[in-house]
């Protein structure tokens, strides 16, 4: 059975319906490897194990009965802890809310629970879903299976832990930053951020977002598990005013149908540093795309720095959430989570105009990109994964990065801009870890990110190669 470890969400689902395996049977391989793998690479820090396994059961009666089934029907998934499950803490990877019951399911998780997933767990996140590595004063940190002394990334990292490690078939990500696409790339899985409002967001803390940057999206083992994800998840719900009506498509029926002769557009670094080896293997990957036919150019174009200004907006709205519990529980939050408000209340109007203005010049970039070409390649990350409690690279290459930022300088900028983004897996630096090409269409475009990169994966499969832990 072990060879079930790593087959791709959309197989297992197909085997279950065809009662070649029963979800019991996947439940119980799932609780035993979590048990055997979970000491090594901490990507669960919840279980529902009991209740899970009774869930299984029934849907093992319901099938034998002939009844009809979701499509993701006793697939065991993991919730990222920083979203709510009822049942199971919501504790945002935080002290202050250790205690914090999930009372719902967030709109997310309550589709993937209609459409026959089964909820095994929360996976591990760091506080607030703050840095790109996953560790926290609650659990502790997370590991890749690639390397246990390298991070699987943030802010999702125990969620692509956990799949790269052979642990579930399917889990949710979220991303304001990068942290779908981050932890995608350094561990090999692949990872979509859609458009904002393609899947409905929660209140968090009781407070409705005013930030249009943090998105829902998967993390999962192949292009078609993440289709057939969003065709559970997407649409509008009355919760959220900024949620997109149902794009009236199935993804998983239009992987198939990319446009013959699309016009990329390459840009190797965005002006900034890249780690030799992993420069090469994302030129390979984009070379990929002329391969297939499609007319590829290498651009240059200067783009604006809104690494700061994507700073300021989420750093302004997150202290607007968190400013009671930071004022009474300081000592409770990690110090250098605490610290990153320090400034929060100085920001003006003047700085958050000037912020959005830094914004629309990146949105004018991008709107001169789309209007020359219909895709856009670039890596998702400049190095491959650094230590699993950090820091964060301060250099590349024997240089200096000019600003903390610019270690994940190709993902927080389509946050700001709000187009849909994929990391697929480039190929491997020389130290055997993975390596990511992002791949970004016009906004609303998911089905043309998930064609192209469904298109690429057949021409360069990923699947059989996922390291043992």
């Amino acid at each position: 059975m072990t060879e079930l470890y790593w087959k791709p969400a959309h197989e297992l689902a197909a085997l279950i319906r065809k009662r070649e395996i029963k979800p019991s049977e996947l439940m119980d391989l799932t609780i035993r490897r979590i048990e055997q793998t979970n000491p090594k690479i901490n990507a669960f820090v919840a279980l529902r194990a009991d209740a899970a396994m009774a869930e299984a059961r029934a849907l093992d009666e319901k099938i034998a009965r002939g009844e009809k089934v979701g499509t993701l029907a006793g697939l065991p998934l993991g919730v990222k802890d920083l979203e709510d499950t009822i049942g199971l803490v919501n504790s945002h990877g935080s002290k202050p809310f250790k205690d914090n019951m999930s009372k719902t399911d967030s709109i997310q998780v309550a589709r993937l629970k209609a459409a026959g997933a089964i909820v095994i767990g929360k996976t591990n996140a760091p506080e607030f879903g703050a840095p790109a590595f996953t560790k926290n004063l609650l659990f502790g940190v997370t590991r890749n299976p690639w390397n246990l002394e390298r991070t699987p990334g943030g802010s999702s990292g125990g969620t692509s832990a956990a799949i790269a490690g052979g642990v579930v078939p399917i889990s949710t990500g979220s991303d304001g930053g990068g942290s779908v696409r981050i932890p995608a790339c350094y561990t090999g899985c692949y990872g979509l951020k859609p458009n904002y409002g393609r899947i409905p967001n929660d209140p968090t803390l009781g407070m409705q977002q005013w930030n249009d940057t943090s998105v829902h999206g998967p993390i999962v083992r192949t292009v078609r598990d993440a289709a057939l994800f969003m065709d559970a998840v997407v649409g509008y719900h009355p919760a959220d005013p900024d949620s997109l009506p149902h794009p009236g498509i199935s993804y998983s029926a239009i992987l198939e149908g990319i446009p013959k002769k699309l016009r990329i557009a390459f840009h190797p670094d965005f002006g900034q540093l890249v780690q030799h080896d992993v420069a090469r293997e994302i030129a390979k990957a984009a070379a990929v795309f002329k391969a297939l036919g499609h007319e590829v150019t290498t651009i240059d174009d200067p783009v604006p720095d809104t690494g700061r200004a994507w700073m300021l907006i989420g750093t302004s709205q997150t202290y607007a959430m968190l400013h009671e519990w930071l004022e009474r529980d300081r000592e409770n939050f990690g110090r250098a989570f605490a610290a990153g408000f320090d400034g929060a209340p100085r920001i003006t109007w003047e700085r958050y105009g000037a912020a959005y203005r830094r914004r629309r010049e990146f949105n004018d970039w991008c709107q001169r990109i789309f209007e020359r070409f219909d895709l856009l390649l670039t890596p998702t990350l400049p190095t491959e994964a650094f230590a699993a409690k950090g820091p964060m690279p301060s250099e590349i290459n024997g240089q200096p990065l000019k600003h903390p930022l610019d270690a994940v300088v190709f993902t927080y900028p389509f946050n700001m801009s709000g187009h849909p983004a994929a990391s697929v897996r480039a190929g491997l630096a020389d130290s055997g870890l993975p390596c990511g090409l992002q791949i970004v269409a016009e906004r609303h475009r998911e089905d043309l990110v998930l064609q192209a990169s469904y298109a690429y994966e057949q021409a360069r499969p990923w699947n059989n190669k996922w390291p043992e832990i």
